[in-house]
């Protein structure tokens, strides 16, 4: 039984470190298939993301959102639901943030932002409260549904954008500075990077969410309605009331991350030219973290190097930034082939007990 804990522990942790040795290793040999150079296309990625305050300013500020969008995911993967709608909830979350912070633009920074994030979570939690009703009660998709949410919430908020909070306009006016998640000092020790408040919050929900998940009541009954929904049902427990709390929850947590762009990166929210990438992001990163609250942090603190630093790539190296979507693209296909890996783990340990045999 030892034998077998200790080789399933080992796997969570193999799978995801060798999908992104694999994914790096294949991403460079592409680069030097089209003649570039991969060690110094990945030294540019690194040097552009860690080696000045500005870079750690503008890393630490991308990996606040996709935490907790990841933590989203997570929760309601836990749970046996796939929630595809991170981006129209993270969406949601940024435009009610945005609604409450231009109401009350006089209102002090200590009211006004925890006034303006509940907002956002509140929103990006109804948004995703919709699937899991029609789940609990019609037994319908959840990835159906979240999905097409998604489109709903990508056109419902530029016309809202274009028709109500503007006359015309592609963007609404900057917040205030009550409003903002920006703390001068980090901007300042950054060297005027958009870092903000929100690094602190994706910490705080990681232990937050990793006790919920393993040390509370509601936490052991959305697991166990992930493991088995029929038999969570038969011990007692409400399965219907579960369903619901875990999209709720996972849809607050994605609105977190849409607030976070508003109030802190963005500082307001215009038109959309397509359905946010961060929500897909985050479902990466969640994947990549094995749904687990450290490896999230983890994930996405390398998602986050990946694409700060692949910016500094053309620049610097000559390699096309869009390498490092190929490699998360490749990151991502091991995570979800990992029985590739399981596989070549299997034999290597078979080839183990021969040789010491």
């Amino acid at each position: 039984m030892v034998k077998v804990y200790n080789s399933v522990r080992f796997q969570r942790i193999a799978i995801p470190l060798l999908s992104v040795l694999l994914g790096v290793l294949i991403g460079g040999m592409i680069m030097l298939a089209f003649g570039f150079d991969p060690i110094a296309g990945y030294t540019a990625m690194v040097k552009g993301a860690l080696f000045t305050p500005f870079y750690i300013g503008q890393t630490l500020r991308l990996a606040a959102p996709l935490i907790v969008i990841a933590l989203g995911f997570a929760v309601a993967n836990k749970a046996g639901f796939f929630n595809i709608g991170l981006s129209g909830q993270a969406l949601m979350g940024w435009f009610a943030s945005i609604v409450v912070a231009g109401a009350f633009p006089d209102l002090p920074r200590i009211i006004l932002v925890p006034l303006a994030v509940l907002a956002g979570m509140v929103a990006g939690a109804l948004w995703a409260g919709i699937a899991g009703v029609l789940r609990a009660y019609f037994n319908t998709s959840e990835v159906i549904v979240t999905i097409m949410l998604n489109h709903t919430s990508f056109h419902l908020v530029n016309y809202l954008i274009r028709n109500v909070l503007t006359s015309g306009g592609d963007s609404t006016p900057v917040i205030t500075p009550n409003a903002s998640m920006r703390i001068p000092f980090l901007t300042s020790l950054t060297d005027n990077s958009t870092i903000h408040a929100g690094i602190f919050v994706s910490l705080i929900m990681v232990v937050v969410i990793m006790v919920f998940m393993n040390k509370t009541t509601y936490g052991f009954e959305l697991r166990s309605v992930g493991l088995n929904a029929d038999a969570a049902e038969y011990s007692g427990m409400n399965a219907k009331k579960n369903i619901i709390l875990a999209m709720l929850i996972s849809g607050a947590l994605a609105g977190l991350g849409g607030t976070m762009e508003g109030l802190g990166n963005f500082q307001n929210i215009f038109i959309q030219g397509g359905i946010p990438g961060i929500g897909f992001d985050g479902m990466g990163v969640a994947l990549l973290g094995a749904s687990s609250p450290i490896g999230i942090l983890f994930s996405a603190l390398l998602f986050s190097i990946l694409k700060t630093g692949g910016t500094s790539m053309p620049l610097v190296s000559g390699s096309p930034n869009e390498i490092v979507d190929i490699v998360i693209a490749l990151i991502i296909f091991f995570v979800g082939a990992n029985y590739i890996i399981r596989f070549l783990l299997a034999k290597s340990q078979k080839t183990n007990k021969k040789e010491v045999a």
